[in-house]
Parts: C-alpha cells; sequence; structure tokens
C-alpha cells in the first residue's frame, strides 16, 4: 500500500534586485501592459502557461537558480527597469486639475461600482462573461482616467468553469477551486493589523466575510470571502460558485453582494457619494442604505428619496425573462429582520420589487425604484428596456421614459495586439495613447502604408492559428484522434501560411445568438465553402452555461456538422473559450461574424475589440453595431420584416448572410494585387478603425458616465442630504401629496381650436386645470408639437403653458401665446405632469396627462 502524500511547497526568494517583481505581479495594470506580462514569461515560458499567465503564481514556483540567473542578466534587468519605470509613471501621473464631469466631480467625492463578475485577466477567473469582462474594462478606465472610484464584487472559489468537448461535441465542465495565494488579490486589514471582517444579517444568525483587495491600476476592487471558519459550512459556501447553487444560494450571493458590499466600505472609512449598480444582482444595496439612513432617524420615504437621489442603475438585458426575481416569500424569509429593525411592513417592501402585476420580487424593479439614474448599453437597447421597463412610468410613453443610454466599450490597452503599437507611433504619432477620442488622429491611419498594414494583419493571424493548431491538437488527442486525420484538420489553420480568409464566432453558446445560423442552407453554404480558388475558414468558440441545454445542443451542432466530410477542416470548434483565446481570435481573424436575434442583443463588445485591430465586422445591425455601422467599414445584416415567424426570419437573414459572404466579403478578400493583398479589403480595415476606435474605447465610455450620471448623481447627492435631509424630505413630502392628488387632477381647453393660420399670426392657448388640492407650481402645463406621423420628421416642439389666474369652480387658467416658426402640417397635444425643481429627471414619477 502507498504512503499518505503530504502536500509541500518550496518558494523561492526573490532576489533584492528584482524585489518590484512582486509589486508587479500584484497589480493588474499588468492585464492591459503586454511588456509586464512579456517580463513574467521571459522568467519560464513553459510555467508562465502552467500557471494560466498569473505572475503572483509564477513568483512562488519558479526556479531559484533562474531567478539567480535574471538578477545578473542585465538584459533582463534593462528590460524590467524600463517596465517599472512605465509602471511608475503610470502611478505618479496626478489626475488632472479638474475631475471631469457637468457640473465637474469635487474632490471629495467617492463613485463606488458594484458588480456580480468582474473580468480582468485569466489570472483572476471571477468572471464568466461579457458583462464580467465589461466591468473589468470599465475598472480600467476609471484607474486610467484618475476617477475617485472603487469597486466592491465576490471572490469566489470557483469562478466559471473549464470547457472541453469531447468526440460526440458534447460539452463537459469542470470546475476548479482557486487558489487565493495564487490570484492578485490581498486582505485587507484594518488598524489593529488584523483582517477586516463584515457581518450580515440572515435569518437566525450573522454571515461574516472577510474583505479582500484586487490592485487595477489606480483602482480599488474590494471582494467579500464567506469562506472562513467563523461561519458554519452551508455559510462557507455562499460565495463558493459564480451563479452556482440554487434560488436561496442566488438571494444569499446577492444580499453578500448589495448589503454586505455597503458594510464593507463602511468599515473600510469609505463613504461613496455616488452608487453604481451593474446589473440587478446588487440592488440590495438600496434596502441597505435605507436602513442606514433610517437608523439616522429618516423617514423610510425620505431615505428612498436620498438613496435613490445619487444611484446609478445599468442594465444589460434585452429579454424580460433575464432580469433576476425571487417568490415574495423567499425575500421575506431573509428580510423580516429588516422589516421589523425598521418598522416597514411587509407590503411596502415587496412593492418595491413588484412590476407588471407580477408577484415575483424583481431586482431590475428594485434597481429602478432605487435609483434616478437608469441606463441601456446602447440606443436600441435603451428603446428595449424603455418598453420592458415601462411598467415603473405607467403614464409615460416608453420612448420619453428616464431610461437613457450610455454605449458601451472596450479598454483599448487590453484588447490592441502589441503588433499595432510600433506603427501607430510611426504614422499616428507619439501620445496616440492618450488620444483614443481624437477621430483626427484615427484619421491619420490611412497614412499606413497597405503593405505594412497587411502584414500586421498577416502576423496576427498566424499568431491565432498556431494557438488555434495547439488547441486542436490537444483536444484531438484527448479524444483520441488520429494524427492523420489531425492534418486533415488543420489544413486550411496554416500558421506559416496565413492566406485563407478566416472568420470568427466566439461568444456564450445561448440560443438567441443564434452560433448556427450560418448552417440554415447546408447546400448553399457548401457551394460557398467550396469555392477551391477561394477557401474560407470558420473559427467557433463558446460556452454554455451548464444548466443550458439547448445552448449545449448548438455546441453539439456545430461538432456534428464540422465533422462532415464535405466541412471537415473548414469549420473548427475551439474549445475553453476564455480571455487568453478572445484576445488572439479578436486580433486574428479577418472577419468578425455576429448574427443574433434583433433586438436581443443589447450591446456586445466582442465586434469593438475586433475593429480596433482591423478585422471587419459582419453582423446584424443590433446593439452597439447598430451605431458603428456606416455603411463602409464592414457589412450589416438587416433584421428580417416584422411579422415573419422564426423559421422565416431565420432563413431571410441566413439568405442575407451568404449573398454578402458570396457577392461581398470573399471576392474582396480575394480581389489581390501583384503584392498579395486586396486594396479594397486593406482600406476598409483602415476604415474600421478609424470610425469605430474613437467612438467605442472605454475613454470615452467612462467620461459619458461622469458626465452623464456620476458628477450629476453627486451633485443631486448634496441638495438631497444637506441639511439632515431637508431636500429628501422635501422631496418625499411632496412626492406624498401628488400621488394623492393626481387621480382628481383634469384638464379642460377653453380656447377655441383652430386648424389654418398664415405664418405670422399668433394663437392663443387656454387649458383649465383641476388641481384637486395641488399648487399651480406642482404641474407643468406644456403643448408638444410634432409633424405628421407620415412626414419624415422626429423633431419635436415643447411649449410651456404659464399659470395666469384660478377660474370660478376651482380651476386653474394656464395659458400661452404662439406664433410658430415653422410653416408646413404639424399637430400637437396637450399635457401636463408633476414638476419640482429637486426632481432628477422631470418624467421619474411616471405621472402624465393628456387632454
Amino acid at each position: 500500500m502507498p504512503g499518505t502524500r503530504y502536500p509541500l511547497e518550496v518558494n523561492p526568494e526573490i532576489p533584492p534586485r528584482l524585489a518590484r517583481l512582486e509589486e508587479l505581479a500584484s497589480n493588474l495594470w499588468y492585464s492591459w501592459d503586454r511588456p509586464t506580462r512579456s517580463l513574467f514569461a521571459r522568467l519560464n515560458l513553459r510555467l508562465w502557461r502552467a500557471t494560466n499567465h498569473s505572475p503572483k503564481a509564477m513568483l512562488k514556483r519558479v526556479d531559484q537558480y533562474r531567478l539567480k540567473e535574471v538578477a545578473d542578466d542585465p538584459i533582463f534587468l534593462d528590460t524590467m527597469n524600463r517596465v517599472l519605470m512605465a509602471y511608475d509613471a503610470y502611478h505618479a501621473t496626478p489626475a488632472t486639475q479638474e475631475l471631469p464631469g457637468k457640473p465637474p466631480l469635487e474632490s471629495t467625492d467617492l463613485i463606488a461600482y458594484f458588480c456580480a463578475e468582474f473580468g480582468f485577466h485569466e489570472s483572476l477567473p471571477i468572471y464568466s462573461g461579457g458583462l464580467g469582462i465589461l466591468s473589468g474594462d470599465h475598472c480600467k478606465g476609471a484607474s486610467d482616467l484618475r476617477l475617485p472610484f472603487v469597486a466592491v464584487g465576490l471572490l469566489y472559489r470557483q469562478g466559471y468553469f473549464q470547457q472541453t468537448i469531447d468526440r460526440d461535441g458534447k460539452q463537459h465542465a469542470h470546475f476548479a477551486d482557486n487558489d487565493f495565494d495564487d490570484m492578485p488579490i490581498e486582505p485587507v486589514h484594518g488598524a489593529d493589523g488584523r483582517d477586516v471582517l463584515i457581518g450580515i444579517d440572515f435569518p437566525g444568525r450573522t454571515v461574516w466575510a472577510k474583505v479582500w483587495q484586487a490592485r487595477v491600476g489606480n483602482t480599488r476592487l474590494y471582494l467579500l470571502d464567506t469562506d472562513i471558519e467563523k461561519n458554519n459550512l452551508a455559510d462557507r459556501d455562499i460565495a463558493h460558485q459564480l451563479y452556482g447553487g440554487d434560488r436561496h444560494t442566488r438571494i444569499e450571493q446577492e444580499i453578500l453582494l448589495g448589503v454586505g458590499g455597503v458594510r464593507a466600505l463602511h468599515a473600510l472609512g469609505l463613504h461613496p457619494t455616488v452608487w453604481h449598480i451593474n446589473e440587478g444582482h446588487a440592488a440590495f444595496f438600496i434596502l441597505e442604505r435605507i436602513r442606514d439612513l433610517m437608523d439616522q432617524g429618516q423617514s423610510f420615504a425620505t431615505a428612498l428619496e436620498a438613496a435613490a437621489a445619487n444611484t446609478v442603475f445599468t442594465t444589460h438585458t434585452a429579454v424580460p425573462a433575464g432580469h433576476d426575481h425571487f417568490a415574495d416569500d423567499l425575500v421575506m424569509h431573509y428580510f423580516d429582520s429588516f422589516c421589523k429593525t425598521t418598522g416597514l411592513d411587509r407590503t411596502t417592501l415587496l412593492s418595491m420589487g413588484h412590476t407588471g402585476g407580477s408577484n415575483d420580487f424583481n431586482m431590475t424593479a428594485l434597481a429602478l425604484r432605487g435609483s434616478r439614474f437608469h441606463n441601456g448599453v446602447s440606443r436600441i437597447h435603451s428603446e428595449v428596456s424603455a418598453r420592458i421597463c415601462s411598467d415603473l412610468w405607467p403614464q409615460v410613453e416608453a420612448a420619453e421614459n428616464p431610461m437613457d443610454y450610455i454605449t458601451n466599450a472596450v479598454h483599448v490597452p487590453s484588447f490592441l495586439a502589441t503588433d499595432w503599437y510600433e506603427t501607430f507611433d510611426r504614422y499616428l504619432g507619439l501620445g496616440w495613447q492618450h488620444r483614443h477620442t481624437d477621430e483626427a488622429c484615427w484619421s491619420d491611419i490611412q497614412h499606413i502604408p497597405d503593405q505594412i498594414f497587411w502584414s500586421i494583419r498577416q502576423s496576427l493571424k498566424a499568431q491565432l492559428l498556431h494557438l488555434v493548431c495547439n488547441r486542436v491538437r490537444q483536444q484531438q488527442r484527448r479524444n483520441q484522434g488520429s494524427e492523420a486525420h489531425l492534418d486533415r484538420l488543420l489544413r486550411f489553420a496554416d500558421p506559416a501560411n496565413p492566406t485563407v480568409l478566416t472568420i470568427g464566432f466566439a461568444r456564450r453558446f445561448a440560443t438567441y445568438k443564434r452560433a448556427t445560423l450560418l448552417f440554415n442552407n447546408l447546400d448553399w453554404l457548401h457551394e460557398i465553402l467550396f469555392d477551391t480558388q477561394h477557401p474560407v475558414l470558420f473559427l467557433f468558440a463558446g460556452k454554455a452555461h451548464p444548466a443550458d441545454e439547448p445552448g449545449q445542443q448548438l455546441i453539439r451542432q456545430i461538432t456534428e456538422l464540422s465533422r462532415q466530410r464535405e466541412f471537415e477542416g473548414r469549420i473548427l470548434l475551439l474549445e475553453d473559450y476564455d480571455l487568453h483565446l478572445a484576445r488572439r481570435l479578436v486580433a486574428g481573424v479577418d472577419v468578425w461574424l455576429n448574427n443574433p436575434i434583433y433586438p436581443l442583443e443589447a450591446s456586445g463588445t466582442s465586434g469593438m475589440k475586433a475593429a480596433i485591430n482591423g478585422t471587419l465586422n459582419l453582423s446584424v445591425l443590433d446593439g452597439w453595431w447598430g451605431e458603428g455601422y456606416d455603411g463602409k467599414n464592414g457589412w450589416a445584416i438587416r433584421p428580417a420584416a416584422e411579422g415573419l415567424d422564426s423559421a422565416q426570419r431565420d432563413a431571410e437573414e441566413a439568405r442575407t448572410l451568404y449573398e454578402l459572404l458570396q457577392d461581398s466579403v470573399i471576392p474582396m478578400y480575394y480581389r489581390n494585387t501583384a503584392l498579395g493583398y486586396s486594396p479594397e479589403w486593406v482600406a476598409m480595415a483602415k476604415h474600421s478603425i478609424a470610425s469605430i476606435m474613437p467612438r467605442f474605447n472605454m475613454r470615452r465610455m467612462v467620461t459619458e458616465y461622469t458626465e452623464k450620471f456620476y458628477a450629476p448623481a453627486a451633485a443631486q447627492w448634496r441638495k438631497y442630504a444637506g441639511e439632515n435631509f431637508a431636500g429628501a424630505r422635501q422631496v418625499a413630502e411632496w412626492k406624498t401629496r401628488v400621488r394623492s392628488a393626481w387621480p382628481g387632477v383634469h384638464l379642460r381647453r377653453l380656447d377655441q381650436a383652430i386648424s389654418r393660420i398664415r405664418f405670422g399670426e399668433t394663437l392663443r392657448f387656454e387649458i383649465a386645470v383641476q388641481l384637486n388640492g395641488l399648487m399651480p407650481e406642482d404641474l407643468t402645463v406644456e403643448l408638444v408639437f410634432t409633424r405628421p406621423r407620415k412626414v419624415a420628421s422626429t423633431k419635436v416642439w415643447h411649449h410651456v403653458l404659464c399659470h395666469e389666474q384660478p377660474l370660478e369652480g376651482g380651476g386653474h387658467l394656464f395659458s400661452c401665446e404662439l406664433t410658430p416658426e415653422q410653416c408646413g402640417k404639424m399637430e400637437y397635444r396637450v399635457r401636463a405632469y408633476p414638476s419640482h425643481a429637486l426632481l432628477t429627471h422631470p418624467f421619474e414619477m411616471g405621472m402624465m396627462l393628456w387632454l
């Protein structure tokens, strides 16, 4: 019998000359600084790959003799010093004299950003997909702009799973526990030097969470961990797995994130003036903030107005079913003690999360009611979200309700391939890295010689194909495939000859993303792919949630088709899609394919990452591409006409896809000159970078959040919180009075409607308003002028009527005289809505009367 295996790890001593490597390894700045990652890779390339590109894990395992060797290597030391100079310069750069925003942020402001997942780099696996990558990029962008910004999330023992795909196309999910010692995180210690712990009230017990931090350039991310001895075994598992467990686990994770996150910031002495909920998972922090304010003596209504005044909520979901919700009884099970300590009744609490007649507690509804700044993540998505959430503002048309939008973006340094840097330095000028939003800067990309541009694109594709070959080879060997068959599979994926048109599709395998739309008409696809003069390689990658059987069926379907003899080697499915593979894919493929069901793609950012690297987009006009496409920077699949069933819609849009491939994409790519490339293709790729880079970078996005939301939210907080929350109390009392009186408010026209006048003539409008106890200043009465619907114009003119005098019988006269400045046919309507100088949005109460 073999003896017991005892674990032992021997960590090397870092030589004094290399001491600052540990500092570099502990700051996720390396996640977007490639020279730093290259420096660590030079220590031991095989170990670098084995540790999943984690500098911290690598420094714990690298051979002591190797460290001594590089400590005396002048080339390595010179490289390290250059990296450290860049690192120090980045962190030493002061914030601008005036913080951004309209009005500007003040020096005492602090933004707290909550999200359930954060994706910075594969070495910190606490993310699953697009939401996490977006939140990670948001933190990086805040660091670049030196915003006063902290983030809050959960520290999972198991992040998202690693994926393998067997020979039958079945996905296998492999979960492995993270070793926190290997991750770029560290415990937060209090003034006494001990770990910071915070307690969260759960039914019949207190759950304790340890606070960790990750350094993200200039930004701090605080992570909550319940896997500590002070908790019972069940509570230690609350944050064990990202999005894991049953409904009890999910609500406990969301309570931990929301309630625990607020308490963690307070325990650290941090008092945000702006609170940002990125998706609804953290919305319970609204209840915790209300409880805190009520403990200070405020009423529930006042506390709600104060908490909402400086809360920003971003929704990323384009379908109603995608919003988290919990049964009322489950919510009350966890918040019964909250009601008892605050004196709040069950009905009032649950009404915060009810919408559309549903008895489920909807986290999006809670987030919307507890915030005054709301946004979708693209123009199209905001319109969809405005309709989905219209019950929150029942009398306001969806087009005018408070749902705004800020289109997502990408962190350029994280996803722009290093190969471009020297060329951009030469042709765009030094400093281009600080001019991401400067259109003039990016128009200079036309000055890059076509041959140089094309050679970089081919080099990036060769790097991708090298990775593709390695992954396919590993997968085939595990699935016991033969070498001869492997050669057949990889005959078009040749890193030494990267001339084949390569099209990539990589994202989460969910049915609405339609990964298999390409296979709608196999005869047509066969015709496209079997043009021997113009070969095409399709690369697919992505994971399906382990509980999503339809998503896993898509993987099986792609596997089955890729194994058919007529498609072998022309369609490859790559397993274990992660950030490392994503960076190579977006930079290396020639075309990025995206064909979701319109309008269900909230934004999408992978196409942006591809575009900034010179990859061309071929996408349905949904999400960000509805704003990014200009007719010359890629190709668009226009959504099929409304009214078609799903099969007809898919057939129609697949037909457009095939036509674009056959008539435009493939011929243009292979329209080569004697120099070996297509000038038309290069011109379109250059224009793609020039048109997309300035608009879809993280600097623009974070600046827009600051100007539209963060600075105004901080200003509202000061208005509401001053003089012991006098502003919040005033608004709360006013809203109570308006809600009570509004059903009795009526409008009546006194003047005679005139349908035709001559230019220069003046009209007088008189409206009698029955105020039902309200004051004239409690509402706005206005005329809304538009062109008739058959006239192609969206222009709207608003004219406010002024209160003139009381009328006999209790009504009040509102009037205005108007001389129209436009000729032609117009239409107008009369409306009234509550108004108050302290409201954040004029229609936030959701009340409006039309005559």
